[in-house]
């Protein structure tokens, strides 16, 4: 089992934060340029239990990305799982704490590859694809956030 870590401060409130993380429409905002990113479950207030359903599109291969949100502790914290993606296992922490007069956003993405050791093989690849995006996830988050954007 792999661990993936990125942690941001922002400078708003934690109840903000946790709003924008709860409204999946921001899902589309914060997704990089070169992933195509379609929600197939529009229009829903994340819940525990909830699944919501995913088209990725990145380098030309499609995926369905099936998640359920496995626990919400408003304003802190919620954990979505995938059901079905490409990974093997696939559960993502968005764990939010107030600290001074920002607030920290930090993900935690729990992970395993498929097919054993040729999956392996290609964890070094995953591991710079994840910094890449959460990079950007939390750069577009922090400016939109601020007011920059």
């Amino acid at each position: 089992m792999k661990t993936f870590t990125k942690e941001t401060y922002i400078n708003t409130t934690l109840e903000e934060l946790f709003a924008f993380h709860m409204d999946t429409n921001n899902l589309l905002k914060i997704t990089p340029s070169n992933i195509k990113a379609t929600l197939l479950t529009k229009n829903i207030q994340p819940k525990e239990g909830q699944v919501i359903s995913l088209k990725i599109t990145k380098n030309f291969l499609s995926f369905l990305w099936i998640i359920r949100i496995k626990k919400i502790e408003y304003p802190k914290l919620f954990i979505d799982e995938a059901l079905k993606s490409p990974f093997k296992f696939w559960e993502h922490q968005h764990i939010f704490e107030k600290r001074g007069n920002k607030v920290l956003l930090k993900d935690v993405v729990r992970y395993e590859l498929p097919f054993g050791f040729i999956g392996r093989i290609f964890s070094s690849f995953i591991q710079s694809d994840l910094e890449k995006m959460f990079y950007f996830r939390h750069k577009v988050t922090k400016n939109i956030l601020e007011g920059k954007i």
